[in-house]
């Protein structure tokens, strides 16, 4: 899915990134920019910095920097696109798709009316719940069950009255289409009359939000009414509701998630908000499903743990059960918190407290030794029927894994259990496999040992010099200063690809620091230095000098290596004279330099060397023609400020007329 630059740059410029970031977090103002604890690591003192002049975030702790498209991905986890779209919508653009990959304006607009329908109708049953007559059914059901008042608010609970048409009167009086209404699930027609009626009739309302907190279903608890009534009616699927697809809370709980390292799923949309009323806040709920592959894969953008948590019957471990399947292909670990029955989730925390159910969850116990400690329940392992049916059961699930050391491992364990031969167990544990495959004609019946793979984390690359970052920070605090570091750095003096690269985009495009962050989208450690850069807290004073002088201090310690790559090739004992007096003079142009406009020019060419002329306690002079006072000056100063030699130069008392210079050359190889 792609954006045009242009779509980009409004999404970006409708969006500060101060007011982004402190919905979510307490910024606190420092100076002309803000601060607070950085997000994306554990820390005591403030290193996360926003910088609102430049549209940047920055943290010194763990390094993590970008724009205000880079917060969003990384506080909610999602992929670039997803934090386009969610920050398109957070400023009422229109998304624009490059080519065909986007939905079509037809349906982006129904799924944007499908929205606003449900936002204005959870609104409507808000005030419900809140003032009106109607919802004190619902009221005294939720004191009885003691859901807060704040509670109430954030999970945004409602009432739909007891009547057959309040909805299909109100869709009216607010000018929704009858047809939205019966596509959005909020109303039914009867097929022999074609009369509409409503969907939610006399039923505390939890709203269904997705991932951005937005209402895209509902589900009804009844209130009154007899046996035969639904305890439970949920929204039908919608282009924006698909159930297997939704886990409810996850909007309120993914920051939590990714806190605690893992999520715990409960059953139902009580004990969820319970439990974010107890402070654990990491956990969600299918909605009106077992949990399927599609909430595992949700799950695992998140943590790589999940904690199963429902009721402690057999109704509620018939559940953890269920749900394994769903989570098997993920990759996830799971763990089964078990609640003593006849308790739930929010009626264990009532009754026990907050710390307690952070016990039950901390010694969460792991699937199949769950799932065998179940089975020796279930079946009666004094029979040979029995043991027989635990052991297929068990092998059954375990097989489903695919890897070998957890087969082992609980073969072993239900080996211990029954009190039989581990030999045993394995055999009937390889038959459950070959009754798998059998069943399965797309397995092998004796599949091979899957590769092992490594994840492709990201690169990691080693920091620049101090010398080179600095530079960078003067280029891009400084705008002024790019005319002048352009037209005298050679990027081949930095070592630093990145920084290199940094550098070379800055010079070949002009941009500021947010169009670098936009042309270096996929490399986030070529936009953490930009933002690190970018966002240096200290007075920069004469920055002009300081970048001219970071400049000579880079050229230098090239020319340098340059030298001493030059000196080293001198000690070759095959060379003849011609060809060392020529590696000397390119020796003595790497040490004068093209750019000394400073200093009086003096070119020495290979004619310019005379042979040499003395040699004094082992040191070798050699002569030069062609050099003026002027010149015999700025080889003193090269001397002494670029050579750090005093006394360099021989013939000093000489008759400058002669232009005849002794120069100390093996003072300076």
């Amino acid at each position: 899915m792609a954006f045009s630059d242009s779509f980009l740059e409004r999404v970006r410029t409708a969006n500060d990134i101060v007011d982004v970031i402190g919905t979510a977090l307490p910024l606190k103002r420092n100076g002309t920019n803000f601060v607070c604890l950085c997000p994306f690591h554990k820390e005591k003192s403030p290193s996360f910095n926003v910088n609102p002049a430049r549209q940047i975030f920055h943290c010194f702790g763990c390094h993590a920097g970008g724009n205000v498209f880079k917060f969003v991905q990384m506080y909610e986890n999602i992929s670039f696109p997803e934090a386009v779209e969610r920050l398109a919508e957070r400023a009422r653009i229109p998304l624009e798709h490059e080519g065909h990959g986007g939905p079509s304006a037809e349906t982006r607009s129904q799924k944007d009316a499908l929205l606003k329908l449900h936002e204005a109708i959870c609104l409507r049953w808000q005030q419900c719940l809140a003032t009106e007559a109607a919802g004190q059914i619902a009221r005294d059901y939720l004191d009885k069950r003691g859901v807060s008042a704040d509670s109430i608010k954030v999970f945004r609970l409602g009432a739909a009255p007891e009547a057959w048409d309040d909805t299909v009167n109100w869709a009216r009086s607010r000018g929704f289409d009858p047809a939205l209404c019966e596509q959005a699930g909020l109303i039914l027609r009867k097929a022999e009359t074609g009369r509409v009626y409503d969907r939610f009739r006399g039923r505390l309302m939890f709203p269904i939000c997705d991932e951005q907190g937005r209402v895209i279903a509902f589900s009804g608890r009844v209130l009154q009414g007899d046996e035969k009534t639904a305890k439970y009616v949920n929204s039908p699927e919608t282009p924006i509701f698909t159930k297997g697809r939704v886990l409810y809370a996850l909007d309120k709980a993914k920051r939590a998630i990714l806190d605690a390292g893992h999520a715990v799923v409960c059953e139902g949309q009580i004990d969820t908000i319970a439990c974010h009323s107890a402070g654990v806040r990491n956990v969600v709920a299918p909605q009106g499903t077992a949990l399927t592959p599609d909430h595992a894969r949700i799950l695992k953008r998140y943590v790589d743990e999940v904690i199963l948590c429902f009721d402690g019957d057999k109704a509620g471990r018939d559940a953890s059960i269920r749900s394994f399947d769903g989570l098997l292909g993920s990759g996830l670990a799971v763990r089964v918190a078990s609640i003593p029955p006849p308790d739930d989730p929010d009626s264990f925390i009532k009754q026990h407290g907050a710390e307690s159910f952070r016990g039950v969850l901390s010694r969460a116990e792991g699937y199949f030794d769950f799932y065998l400690r179940h089975l020796m329940s279930a079946q009666d392992v004094s029979t040979d029927r029995g043991r027989m049916a635990l052991v297929r059961a068990m092998g059954e699930a375990v097989q489903k894994t695919g890897n070998a050391v957890l087969i082992d491992t609980y073969a072993q364990r239900t080996a211990q259990r029954l009190g039989v031969d581990v030999a045993a167990v394995r055999t009937e544990f390889r038959k459950a496999r070959r009754a798998a495959a059998a069943s399965d004609p797309v397995e092998s019946s004796d599949p091979e040992e899957p590769e092992a793979s490594t994840p492709e984390g990201p690169v990691v690359r080693e920091r620049p010099p101090e010398l080179e970052l600095w530079l960078l920070k003067y280029l891009l605090m400084n705008s002024g200063l790019a005319q002048f570091a352009a037209a005298h750095l050679d990027p081949a003096w930095v070592t630093h690809d990145t920084v290199r690269q940094i550098i070379g985009l800055h010079f070949q495009t002009g941009a500021d620091v947010a169009e670098l962050l936009s042309q270096l989208q996929a490399d986030d450690f070529a936009r953490s230095l930009v933002t690190e850069a970018a966002s240096e807290r200290r007075p920069l004073p004469n920055p002009e000098a300081a970048m001219a002088d970071t400049i000579l201090r880079l050229r230098n310690a090239r020319l340098d290596e340059a030298i001493a790559a030059a000196t080293r090739s001198l000690t070759d004992p095959d060379l003849d004279d011609s060809e060392r007096v020529r590696r000397l003079a390119e020796l003595q142009g790497l040490r004068v330099g093209d750019n000394q406009s400073s200093a009086a020019s003096v070119t020495i060419s290979e004619s310019t060397f005379l042979a040499p002329f003395a040699q004094v306690r082992g040191r070798t002079f050699f002569a030069y023609a062609g050099a003026n006072a002027d010149g015999l000056s700025h080889f003193r100063t090269l001397g002494t400020n670029l050579f750090g030699l005093e006394d360099t130069f021989g013939g000093g008392d000489r008759d400058f007329d002669d232009h005849v210079i002794g120069f100390n050359f093996s003072q300076i190889v």
